[in-house]
């Protein structure tokens, strides 16, 4: 049986501190974009708990997945 995972690279992906140290450069606004479509994130972002969702939401202007 496999164990679920409960580390994610979502949490220090590279271009993700881009963002969050610049959201208009060019790596940022790229990881942005990215993350409509991403299987990483969206396996990321849907094992979290509503309360760090909505802070991602918030965060990252992510509206997908509700």
């Amino acid at each position: 049986m496999k164990e679920e995972q409960t580390s994610y690279p979502c949490e220090n992906c590279r271009f993700r501190a881009h963002y969050d140290r610049d959201p208009k450069s060019v790596l940022g606004r790229f990881w942005r974009w990215h993350i409509n479509f991403c299987p990483g994130w969206k396996n990321y972002f849907t094992h979290q708990d509503d309360g760090t969702k909505a802070a991602l939401r918030e965060k990252y202007h992510f509206e997908k997945y509700r």
